[in-house]
């Protein structure tokens, strides 16, 4: 993949755009009205993540609160079957705009190294997407409750990592673009 790919600045943009816009239908559509209903962040919201403890914390909040729990299958089934996606495609995107990876700090990788660190963003996207069924399956009235309650926490827990080291990637790569002699 050649460096500056011919993926349109706009159309980054653009799914830049659409993420904070549906960034911020979850934040002042759900999670706010959740926090102000019932005192507690929604889960998705701890970026240091919680244990399975947290969860089941959550799950009595929510059977003793109908409007909350009404709250949080509303935004699974709203922003969060859209969030995710859209932010896998901007990453993946950007990585193709600003690449190759076929350099770390002035050292060549091996191709298949290089190439699998494009994978980071559909590594978040799935881990999102598992965090966002898992919740459902843990809040609901389900036989599998114990199990999604246990698997949650990692699943935040990838989605936060893969996310980060997406973002660092992104930050070295924006780096060395800009530092790089005749990168536009």
């Amino acid at each position: 993949m050649k460096a500056g790919s011919a993926i349109p600045l706009w159309i980054v943009a653009l799914l830049a755009a659409l993420c904070l816009a549906v960034l911020a239908w979850t934040t002042f559509g759900f999670v706010v009205p959740f926090k102000h209903e019932t005192g507690q962040a929604v889960l998705d919201t701890y970026f240091a993540g919680y244990d399975e403890s947290a969860v089941l914390h959550m799950q009595k909040l929510l059977d003793d609160n109908e409007t909350a729990a009404k709250l949080l299958s509303a935004m699974y089934f709203g922003p969060e079957l859209i969030f995710p996606a859209l932010l896998t495609a901007l990453l993946f995107l950007a990585f193709l705009r600003l690449g190759p990876l076929d350099a770390w700090f002035g050292r060549s990788l091996q191709p298949l190294i290089g190439k699998a660190i494009y994978l980071l963003p559909f590594v978040y996207g799935i881990a999102d997407y598992g965090e966002n069924i898992s919740s459902l399956f843990a809040f609901g009235d389900g036989s599998s409750a114990g199990l999604a309650a246990q698997l949650l926490p990692w699943m935040t827990r990838l989605k936060f990592a893969s996310l980060a080291i997406s973002f660092i990637v992104l930050a070295r790569l924006a780096i060395a673009r800009w530092l790089s002699p005749g990168q536009d």
